[in-house]
């Protein structure tokens, strides 16, 4: 394996010493992109498993794939590689698979698809996606160059994706935040509403009283004009 490509690995594994794990799908590669990650020292933290799936009963037997869509598609097509890829996701059961399936030569055994042709599958647990590239050189090189663009995929989907759940992570907080904002507001104004009913029902109590308080004392001078008439009389 060149540099180049053993470099990307190291990119990719960096990314997934933070706790998490990977899993391989391989068909036309051989094992390449697994060896070339295992090769890595510390290597069983982050690995799983992998398969090596080159007949379609193989796909099918060990990684789900749907027999209906390797007889309509092939097995190089991105539908193939999408389910390669999330078939080892869920038997894995790591946080993230990267699939290959493509022809790696010297001839393309009948099919429309050209020799250096390849589908790179990636998934994750909330994702999937697939990407194709075409590839000029011997069966070797062509081998080494599907596990390069493998690499350098799953690098740009999984920051991509890391992005996203960045930037949602910052919605949510700020979501949560507005939310609080309004809550607070909202118990700001029944406080002085309620405060603004207490002292109406303050002042309406008083008037009440001092109305009473002066009825009586007319009653009560009433009263004593009357009892002065009568003692008159």
């Amino acid at each position: 394996m060149d540099e180049e490509a053993q470099a990307a690995a190291a990119r990719l594994v960096r990314r997934l010493k933070d706790g998490y794990t990977i899993t391989i799908a391989e068909s036309c590669t051989g094992g390449l992109l697994s060896s070339t990650l295992t090769d890595i020292a510390g290597a069983s933290k982050w690995f799983n498993q992998s398969w090596v799936t080159y007949s379609y009963d193989a796909k099918i037997r060990e990684l789900n794939v749907d027999p209906k869509t390797l007889e309509k598609r092939g097995a190089v097509s991105a539908e193939v590689a999408i389910q390669m890829a999330q078939g080892a996701l869920t038997r894995a059961n790591a946080d993230i698979a990267i699939s290959i399936t493509g022809i790696a030569g010297p001839s393309n055994d009948g099919t429309s698809k050209k020799v250096g042709y390849v589908y790179v599958g990636i998934a994750s647990k909330t994702w999937a996606i697939a990407e194709a590239t075409q590839i000029g050189g011997n069966r070797q090189e062509n081998k080494e160059g599907f596990v390069h663009f493998a690499l350098l995929t799953a690098i740009r989907h999984w920051d991509q994706a890391m992005e996203l759940a960045e930037k949602n992570l910052q919605d949510e907080i700020k979501q949560r935040e507005e939310e609080a904002r309004v809550k607070a507001l909202e118990e700001i104004a029944r406080n002085q509403r309620a405060a603004a009913a207490a002292q109406e029902t303050a002042w309406q109590s008083q008037s009440w009283a001092d109305r009473n308080a002066g009825s009586k004392d007319d009653n009560l001078g009433t009263d004593v004009d009357w009892d002065k008439d009568s003692a008159n009389e």
